[in-house]
């Protein structure tokens, strides 16, 4: 097995485990770190045949992350229910929630075509096709429910950026104080969002871009449809620019999908994950560095999450 660096090695029992649930004669020829996990170490596996052909596989590992069982079993169940849906999702191969087996919880899937795209070229393309994958996940109708979604930020746990508008904030504050809105259960990815999402992008033919899948199922919840097109527009809004978080309401809407109806309930969930992010802009802008979008500095993602929150408030004033 050769591997591309230290961080793409595999640990010896994790090894062992993933080999087990191989066909016979395969074996790992390569593994290869992947970027992007901000709770999890994700590796590509290169899985070679006796006859010489070879299949991707991948493997995440969480590594002293609080709630892993939890995660994992929420994410192969989801993967489960996914298999034969119109939804472009991995597929499980095998799980070890509780580390068993392996030196930490872990999950094996399948490896789908394609690559996330952050680049604001060709976003007007993608945004309409974000918005009609998230209507049909929202469609489905699992036998079993998931757990209903929670919300970690509270009023209190709020991280106002330095220098932001401190009368939109301390008004967004007081919007999440009240109780959640009543609202129509849906199923939830629960972290959809540009980082989740693989498309195929032809070089020539950008417009032609569609997606090939959609990753990282471990938050799956029920809950309102609204909550998980928020995330995804506070995503777009520090990615690309507060105007396109506040688009994707309307392509989701455009897409067949069902909002809340009245503007203070949508202006909840939108809200509600806006200051949610305040709390890890941090993290979240390095992640998005690494992925290749070195401007994105913690100070400019501060920034338009500020211009965003503000533009929210505004828009309901």
């Amino acid at each position: 097995m050769t591997n591309h660096d230290e961080a793409a090695a595999v640990r010896p029992l994790t090894l062992a485990w993933v080999s087990r649930h191989l066909e016979a004669g395969e074996r790992i020829v390569k593994t290869e770190a992947l970027h992007g996990g901000i709770t999890a170490e994700i590796r590509r596996l290169t899985i070679g045949a006796p006859d010489g052909s070879t299949r991707d596989l991948v493997l995440r590992t969480f590594v002293n992350v609080e709630h892993a069982e939890d995660g994992l079993n929420r994410e192969a169940d989801a993967l489960t229910l996914l298999t034969g849906t119109d939804v472009p999702a991995p597929g499980l191969v095998a799980v070890d929630p509780t580390a068993a087996q392996c030196e930490y919880p872990s999950l094996l899937r399948t490896h789908l075509a394609g690559r996330t795209v952050l680049d604001d070229e060709g976003l007007e393309t993608r945004v309409p096709l974000l918005a009609r994958q998230l209507v049909a996940i929202h469609a489905l109708r699992p036998a079993v429910r998931p757990r209903e979604y929670v919300t970690l930020t509270t009023a209190d746990t709020v991280v106002t950026p330095k220098g932001a508008d401190a009368a939109a904030w301390a008004a967004a504050i007081d919007v999440i104080r009240k109780p959640a809105p009543p609202y129509e259960g849906r199923f939830l990815h629960r972290d959809f969002q540009p980082g989740n999402v693989l498309f195929d992008v032809p070089p020539s033919r950008p417009a032609d871009a569609r997606i090939t899948g959609v990753v990282d199922w471990a938050a799956t919840s029920w809950g309102p449809a609204d909550l998980d097109v928020a995330h995804c527009s506070t995503n777009l809004a520090l990615l690309h620019g507060p105007a396109w978080g506040l688009r994707f309401s309307e392509a989701y809407e455009e897409a067949g999908g069902v909002l809340a109806a009245a503007a203070n309930e949508r202006l909840y969930w939108q809200v509600r994950d806006g200051l949610a992010c305040s709390e890890e802009v941090q993290q979240v802008a390095k992640t998005w560095r690494e992925a290749g979008r070195p401007e994105l500095t913690t100070r400019t993602v501060e920034e338009r999450l500020d211009a965003y929150v503000t533009a929210l408030m505004d828009a309901l004033a």
